[in-house]
């Protein structure tokens, strides 16, 4: 065990890369890449820190903060090993299969994901709610999700990349109930809009938007409730696909919003409008969102030649 982890902590974390020169050619993406330059050094030093914790101090806390440190930065193999070596150190680690799930859905090994996280929903329950920390401080520096709710989150993630909408559905049915803001409520809605539409189930969609109101307090999940908005009709779909491309987020923005908005367009019967945004959206940097991964699936499942 002791040579495991004296592997994992020798890794290496790379510095950020140069900007691409068509980045340089537009004032509002060298503001971006410059944003995230500054960002990806931040998190180089987090997981270097993290790197020493954990030679002090092999606890559970340590593991996951090394593992999340590493997918910050995208070594999303590296934390898997992190996470792998921290559930034998600690197998009763509902929590650490929790960010394994993760990170398995990162790297597209959506059965393994699965099996970690449904391990993770049998070991959690009946345990005391209790806040995540964000790796990644919103703008109140207040944690806005349990523990728990992302182990359903994930869960629901994994089987609807899967194809299996009736336990996605199961799954964030079980977020639903746990969501206790207005963040997770948007989240949760919009993942379950989705799934009824595509399985036909119009009534169960149009009840799943009764909840969705003007003003909600939103932190986090703005682009979640654009796409809300967007399905109740307030928003048009194009207003909901544009984002500021000076914005650290656009990448990110790009996925998710523009997931929403093909979908969209799918199920009220334009499939290569949606085809069209699919295609953009993976054609954007945020390979690792769940928009991106949403849109390569449907791509390579409902266009064999996409």
């Amino acid at each position: 065990m002791k040579t495991l982890v004296f592997i994992l902590l020798s890794v290496l974390v790379f510095s950020c890369g140069q900007k691409s020169d068509e980045s340089q050619s537009a004032a509002a993406e060298n503001h971006a890449d410059s944003l995230k330059t500054e960002a990806l050094t931040k998190a180089d030093s987090n997981v270097l820190a993290a790197q020493l914790a954990i030679q002090l101090d092999s606890s559970e806390e340590n593991f996951i903060w090394l593992g999340r440190r590493l997918g910050y930065v995208n070594k999303m193999e590296d934390a898997i090993d992190v996470f792998t070596a921290g559930i034998i150190r600690h197998p009763q680690s509902w929590k650490l299969l929790r960010f394994r799930g993760h990170r398995y859905i990162s790297t597209r090994q959506f059965a393994l994901a699965i099996i970690d996280l449904q391990r993770a929903a049998n070991m959690m329950a009946g345990k005391t709610l209790e806040l995540e920390p964000d790796g990644i401080p919103n703008k109140i520096n207040k944690p806005l999700s349990t523990f728990q709710y992302n182990v359903w989150y994930h869960l629901g993630l994994g089987f609807y990349y899967s194809g299996d909408l009736a336990r996605a559905e199961e799954s964030f049915e079980h977020c639903l109930k746990l969501s206790d803001n207005d963040d997770l409520l948007v989240a949760s809605s919009d993942w379950l809009y989705m799934i009824y539409r595509r399985m036909n189930d119009t009534r169960s969609a149009q009840k799943i938007l009764e909840k969705i109101k003007p003003g909600m307090n939103i932190i986090e999940n703005d682009a979640y409730y654009k796409r809300l908005l967007m399905y109740q009709g307030k928003l048009s779909p194009d207003a909901v696909l544009v984002s500021d491309p000076s914005s650290e987020d656009y990448d990110l923005n790009l996925a998710t919003q523009g997931y929403g908005v093909g979908n969209y367009f799918y199920y009220t019967g334009d499939p290569e409008r949606a085809r069209e945004i699919f295609r953009k959206v993976t054609s954007g940097k945020s390979i690792y969102s769940f928009g991106y991964i949403a849109a390569e699936i449907d791509l390579a499942r409902l266009w064999k030649n996409p």
